[in-house]
């Protein structure tokens, strides 16, 4: 879709051979029609994966998809919105123990992950009245400080656990096998719906907000924007996305324990994939996941090694490419799958006549002053 903005409504300042023409376009060499395509084939792909690979294989792509819903989240607060978070694990123990609680009134696990993922996106709400006071460093911290509380809490509830936590019943009866595919699938289906809403919103009139105000807050209060109103849909949207990964992590563990789910380590994966990837594009968070996982499955037995190398990693690009890995192939090859921003193309063409003489000092029709126009003198 494009814009073309042409210079016939603006006065001009002196005869020319030649008017420019201003189409504004997406801002990306690939065409439009090729986002859609790919996203279906990538889909299919990954709907036909269990049918050839291993269980181990399917179960890891779980943990693929429930961390790439989490980035995607804290991709749309800290890239988008300018908020950073750093206790989105809250919503992640919030939608863990929805599905448990949900579980054990007797509803199947699987069907109670929409449920879940709304109940963390309603507490989100007022949730966002007490820590939209602060801002920076406080408004981070007052995250992470939600969160703990969030822990101490269901901690202290023996209904469900209590500090132990309790096995999600339900699902015990399917055989290995079924399990793993059922656990993949409802993976797949949140992790795509997680990526088609992220990229709908931020190709919305929100969206257009957002980028205003990750560019210059000050100037998207001053257009109007309702800069309050924007942050605060973006925080629930980003704890309903967690909380459903948060279910994700229930329903493939068959346990939760408050440690486990309300870990300040959800929060430190979704942060390194982002930042690692590229914050403030949809490519960012699936590449930073891919390298994610591929450092972990080729470091994990290296002992103390997989932390420094993943510290290093993380060091390195925030100082050398801090808008990320993909941020360097956009800025080389202006390519993106998902394209969200705006480029302006000029053209131009030649006068058909010269243009009509301007009077100075023109008045609108309100009776004020519009401008003098004219050569320059």
């Amino acid at each position: 879709m494009s814009t073309t903005v042409t210079d016939a409504t603006v006065p001009p300042l002196a005869p020319t051979t030649a008017s420019s023409t201003l189409r504004v376009v997406r801002a990306s060499r690939l065409p439009n029609w090729l986002t859609p395509i790919l996203a279906a084939a990538g889909l299919g792909l990954l709907a036909f994966l269990p049918a050839f690979a291993p269980q181990s294989e399917t179960a890891l792509f779980v943990n693929v998809f429930v961390l790439l819903t989490m980035a995607l989240m804290w991709n749309l607060l800290a890239g988008y919105a300018g908020m950073v978070s750093i206790g989105q694990q809250a919503f992640v123990g919030l939608g863990a123990y929805g599905v448990l609680i949900f579980a054990k009134s007797g509803m199947e696990p699987v069907a109670s992950l929409p449920l879940a993922a709304i109940a963390a996106a309603i507490i989100a709400l007022p949730v966002s009245l007490l820590v939209f006071r602060l801002r920076g460093g406080y408004f981070a911290i007052a995250t992470w400080v939600v969160a703990d509380l969030a822990m101490q809490v269901i901690d202290s509830i023996s209904a469900v656990g209590g500090g132990t936590g309790e096995n999600v019943p339900g699902l015990s009866s399917l055989s290995p096998a079924a399990f793993g595919r059922v656990t993949y699938f409802a993976a797949l289906a949140v992790v795509a719906l997680a990526l088609a809403a992220s990229y709908g919103l931020l190709r919305s009139r929100l969206g257009l907000v957002l980028a205003a105000v990750r560019d210059d807050e000050v100037g998207a209060r001053s257009a109007g924007a309702r800069v309050m109103r924007a942050r605060r849909i973006v925080f629930v949207v980003a704890a309903l996305g967690c909380g459903a990964a948060g279910a994700l992590l229930a329903v493939s563990q068959l346990q939760v324990q408050p440690a486990s789910v309300f870990n300040v380590q959800w929060s430190a994966e979704m942060i390194f994939a982002t930042l690692i990837g590229g914050i403030g594009t949809l490519e960012g968070p699936i590449l930073g996941t891919v390298i994610f996982f591929v450092l972990q499955q080729n470091l994990a037995n290296d002992g103390a090694w997989y932390l420094i190398i993943f510290g290093s990693l993380a060091v390195l690009i925030a100082i050398w490419a801090p808008k990320g890995i993909f941020g360097l192939i956009d800025r080389r090859f202006a390519i993106s799958l998902f394209p969200l921003g705006h480029r302006v193309e000029h053209l131009s063409r030649p006068a058909s006549a010269p243009p009509a003489p301007v009077a100075a000092n023109p008045t609108s029709s309100r009776g004020g002053a519009v401008g003098a126009a004219g050569p320059p003198a």
